[in-house]
């Protein structure tokens, strides 16, 4: 079988996800999201309003979880200490993980996973800003939480202010408490790890871990039942509007030039050899005197003989002294 060039045809130009490009998109949301918390202080009395209104309204139904949790994470250590490391580090640890994960090994669903994460984050924004809420640990005494960030704060990084490191708790919003994105971002991993985690372990760590981070907000007083309640209701709307903002992006990468993302493809320019090609043989050409398959053999008309041909030759028989490998006489 003899390769000849034939036409190919061109693929679409498509660009990649990567890392250089996604890390300092991450990184701008979270400063973004960041400032924005800590600019959105509100007022104080506001705030404290805003938290005993949730508390009113938890005790009316009955859904006041938060001081049996707190009672029993302060008359335990061996709970409210690891709460309290739980609390102040693994939203940090878990989230940027799990985003780690399915970029390297799940970047169809990576583009969409990323958007719906952010635009709640954005949306828990404008909650913080329009309802500085003050969580159950910042309520006076008699209310009956204690903060057990403060209490056990000699074991850990946080100092008595809030979960940030000693020194640095005037730098932090205290009083963005609803919705709480502790309960929403562990929603998120919860989703991704139980939808694409492949094995019975990761989908029991999927459903673990929003639910022991919710136990975790209310048992630390850092948040009410309401709080996460609303991180959740947060997450499901971002969800709705992951498709409009992916849409959205598209067309504003289409206006700008920019190509379309193509994730898990290498973006390459070129097709490969014949692929999208008219012809049917993809390039292949059919050499002289091979026969094809179910094709009706037709009996050969024998040639002229040439001239100087020994008498008795068959027709088409190589000239005496042909070596081995020439080509043979064109029929």
């Amino acid at each position: 079988m003899l390769r000849t060039d034939a036409p190919s045809t061109e693929a679409v130009p498509r660009s990649r996800l990567r890392w250089w490009t996604e890390l300092p998109l991450i990184l701008l949301v979270y400063g973004a999201y960041s400032a924005g918390r800590l600019l959105a202080r509100g007022d104080v009395t506001s705030a404290v309003d805003h938290g005993l209104a949730i508390l009113r309204v938890e005790k009316f139904f009955f859904l006041n979880a938060e001081h049996p949790l707190n009672r029993l994470f302060t008359r335990e250590p061996w709970l409210g200490i690891p709460a309290d490391f739980w609390y102040a580090s693994l939203h940090y640890l878990v989230t940027p993980a799990v985003l780690v994960w399915l970029f390297r090994s799940r970047a169809v669903r990576y583009r969409a996973a990323r958007t719906w994460l952010m635009t709640s984050t954005f949306i828990g924004l404008i909650g913080f800003t329009l309802l500085p809420t003050c969580p159950p640990r910042l309520l006076s005494a008699s209310h009956g939480f204690v903060d057990t960030m403060a209490q056990y704060s000699d074991y850990g990084w946080w100092g008595a202010e809030a979960s940030a490191p000693r020194g640095l708790g005037g730098m932090t919003n205290q009083y963005a408490a609803l919705p709480s994105l502790h309960c929403g971002w562990a929603l998120w991993c919860g989703v991704m790890l139980w939808m694409y985690g492949g094995t019975r372990l990761t989908k029991v760590a999927g459903v673990l871990y929003p639910l022991i981070t919710t136990i975790v907000v209310m048992g630390t007083a850092n948040h009410y039942f309401l709080d996460a309640v609303a991180g959740f209701v947060v997450m499901g709307i971002g969800f709705l509007l992951t498709r409009p903002v992916l849409r959205l992006a598209d067309t504003l990468r289409a206006r700008l030039g920019i190509r379309p993302f193509a994730p898990g493809s290498g973006g390459s320019t070129g097709a490969s050899h014949g692929a999208g090609s008219s012809i049917v043989s993809a390039g292949c050409q059919t050499s002289a005197g091979e026969r094809i398959p179910r094709q009706r053999k037709v009996p050969a008309v024998p040639a002229p003989a040439e001239p100087g041909a020994q008498a008795g030759a068959e027709p088409g028989a190589s000239p005496p002294g042909a070596e081995d490998g020439a080509p043979a006489a064109a029929r």
